[in-house]
């Protein structure tokens, strides 16, 4: 009789961000799981004597093969010894999980059987306790996960292999992963270099994506095969196109990939290439999965959000930032589908156009009518978050900011007064002027998209 197995790596967060030695730590770890969640069902396989051609789905930390009934007790010794390893190489922060049912009745009951199942690795009684109170030496395993993310390309063609260090030997084909590392100076990028790249304000950031209700979609699925063909449609747009994307000249010196799979992905990159990257992998997606899903009824899986976080300064933890880019990124989710948090705000893909469309406006007003670059800082202080962050604003100013604000459009439009008065200007003016307000005149609050266009002005400007 078959069986279906179904695996899946716990506790990834946790351990990508108990990296501790800076940015190539980091990118390795996340290097580590992408390889680890493709090389072990395929060790399973040949440790069983089974072909590959068993192994339904991997990447993204997870994975889906069958297996004959007859060999489900070596499975599972296997997975045992696995788990135990992968919980001492990670300082328990990461294990192994997996469950099996066999091949009958619908996929729908399936499915049900294998996520039940997985319940049972739920809770504290799911813990492996067997070595947990161990000595573990993080710098020595930083080092390793290092040296895994510097080898790359070659690093991408692993095996595994429990008797090597780290789990994994490199050995045979390449696989199906993005790996492109922006060049730098001594072999790869630093994030220093990154930020030194970046035209305007000299900053690097972190990019993460996620396909919206992946598992809703996926639980839709009728049969193993359209769950394979899902799968595979996900796992290979995220590592086809961004590897590809990756490629162009606007991208190649100024983005390194931290990981794809399943249904994400993640680049660390110079800060004014990472929202032109993101609406370039959203413009991408939207026409592959109209293409691709359009037989799959509805919109689970067929939108994509992203969420985008800055390096608050020079030297800022790595680990740090690829954590808050993860909470926003769960912000934007939990907030709607199919949209993009950046500088503080939700917007859905339109909104970001309109940013980007006002954003090119407001450079206009510098580079083609004279406007000094500092109206751009001039326009922060009209709504009320920057009054908050700017102490020097005392509650007198501030309050005579909220309430005269027909001070701020004459203040504004002294501002934006530039050498030209012809008909152009004043387009372009009104233009910037109208992002301001919401309902009427006395509104001061700016438009979810001025916000960000503003800000994303700022940071091309090199305006603090």
């Amino acid at each position: 009789m078959q069986i279906f197995l179904q695996g899946k790596l716990l506790g990834i967060d946790p351990f990508v961000q108990d990296a501790r030695g800076g940015f190539a730590s980091l990118a390795g770890r996340c290097l580590y799981v992408s390889l680890l969640s493709e090389a072990l069902p395929r060790a399973l396989l040949k440790k069983l004597g089974l072909a590959q051609e068993l192994l339904g789905s991997s990447g993204g930390g997870q994975f889906l093969t069958v297996i004959p009934s007859e060999n489900l007790a070596d499975a599972n010794a296997f997975l045992v010894d696995a788990t135990r390893r992968i919980g001492a190489l990670s300082g328990h922060r990461m294990r192994l999980a997996w469950a099996s049912t066999e091949n009958l009745g619908a996929w729908s009951d399936v499915r049900k059987r294998l996520d039940e199942a997985m319940d049972r690795w739920r809770g504290p009684d799911a813990l492996e306790p067997a070595g947990l109170f161990e000595p573990f030496v993080p710098a020595e395993e930083n080092e390793y996960f290092a040296g895994l993310h510097r080898a790359l390309p070659d690093a991408a063609a692993a095996v595994y292999d429990p008797e090597s260090p780290g789990l994994l030997r490199q050995e045979g084909e390449a696989h199906w992963l993005a790996i492109h590392c922006a060049p730098g100076a001594n072999g790869q990028a630093t994030l220093d270099e990154l930020a030194e790249r970046a035209a305007g304000r000299k900053a690097w950031g972190i990019l993460r994506g996620d396909a919206d209700q992946f598992a809703a979609r996926l639980n839709k699925a009728q049969s193993v095969e359209e769950h394979i063909q899902l799968s595979v449609f996900f796992k290979q747009f995220f590592a086809g196109e961004v590897q590809l994307l990756c490629s162009r000249p606007e991208y190649a010196t100024k983005v390194t990939v931290l990981f794809t799979g399943g249904d994400e992905f993640g680049v660390a990159g110079s800060c004014d290439v990472l929202l032109p990257f993101a609406r370039e992998i959203e413009r991408l997606f939207q026409r592959s999965s109209e293409e691709l899903l359009r037989e799959f009824p509805g919109a689970e899986g067929k939108t994509l959000s992203m969420a985008v976080a800055l390096a608050p300064y020079a030297g800022a933890c790595p680990t740090s930032v690829y954590a808050e880019a993860g909470r926003l990124l769960e912000n934007a989710k939990s907030t709607g589908r199919d949209c993009i948090s950046i500088f503080g705000r939700v917007l859905d893909w339109k909104q970001l156009t309109e940013a980007a469309e006002l954003k090119d406006v407001m450079l206009r007003l510098v580079h083609e009518f004279g406007c000094s670059s500092q109206f751009l800082g001039e326009l922060g202080a009209f709504y009320r978050e920057t009054d908050r962050a700017l102490p020097a604003r005392g509650s007198r100013r501030l309050a005579e900011t909220q309430q005269r604000p027909w001070r701020l459009h004459r203040r504004l439009n002294r501002v934006l007064d530039g050498p030209e008065r012809n008909k152009e200007f004043q387009k372009v003016r009104n233009g910037v002027l109208s992002a301001f307000l919401t309902r009427g005149q006395a509104q001061l609050k700016l438009r979810p998209s001025g916000r960000v266009a503003l800000e994303w002005a700022r940071i091309t400007e090199e305006v603090e």
